[in-house]
């Protein structure tokens, strides 16, 4: 079973609107203990992100002179423009966003790109559907041995390979997975246990299987 996005999102996800004041996304921030939320347009679609970084930011240059163009927020990992105001002034752009559909690798794989720690998630239109962060992720990793071990033999042995895997015995302890028995070919065997190690939750695959056949290339 591939996990997605949308399995492991935060759902209720405080976002503000291109409008929305200075001291309105400070108090937001604040109140629900966050350090940035997305800004979204009139029909709730990501245009950008604000951040704590960004209120201070536009604070300062308020009150200095414009300097050099700003450097990338670590809230956010974007460059966004000056001012002081509404979110539309403050927020950085674009927003690095992911689909509620995409592999959780695909989230972590952005997030570590762009050195933020959550990112909005959205629908197929581009709408505001949730907010995925690392710890969110973690969720993917967290399974019971039962769990995985359920996987395996149902979405993996049973239902994935056509093949037979009727003398394959499956064993998890502490998010290990070994496998032994027999099956008929050697490459069937090297199938079997690739696929389980792309089971989400599983940190190792022990093989203890043999073939009765070897017709792998030499």
């Amino acid at each position: 079973m591939r996990v997605t996005v949308n399995d492991v999102m935060t759902r209720r996800v405080i976002s503000v609107g291109e409008n929305a004041r200075h001291k309105e996304i400070a108090e937001a921030l604040l109140s629900h203990a966050v350090s940035a939320v997305p800004v979204v347009d009139g029909e709730n679609r990501v245009i950008g992100v604000v951040s704590e970084a960004d209120l201070l930011r536009g604070e300062r240059e308020a009150s200095e002179r414009p300097g050099p163009d700003r450097k990338p927020d670590t809230d956010t990992g974007h460059v966004g423009g000056r001012g002081r105001g509404v979110a539309r002034e403050l927020m950085t752009v674009p927003a690095i966003t992911v689909s509620m559909d995409a592999p959780v690798v695909i989230a972590g794989r952005l997030m570590a790109d762009h050195s933020v720690k959550r990112l909005p998630v959205v629908d197929d239109h581009g709408r505001l559907v949730g907010v995925v962060s690392r710890r969110d992720l973690l969720k993917a990793f967290i399974r019971s041995d039962e769990d995985i071990e359920r996987e395996v033999r149902l979405d993996v042995l049973t239902r994935s390979l056509w093949m037979d895997t009727s003398r394959v015995h499956v064993e998890v302890r502490n998010s290990v997975v070994t496998l032994s028995g027999r099956m008929s070919l050697r490459k069937d065997t090297e199938i079997a246990v690739w696929m389980t190690r792309k089971v989400s939750g599983v940190v190792d695959v022990i093989d203890k299987l043999v073939w009765d056949r070897d017709n792998t290339s030499p």
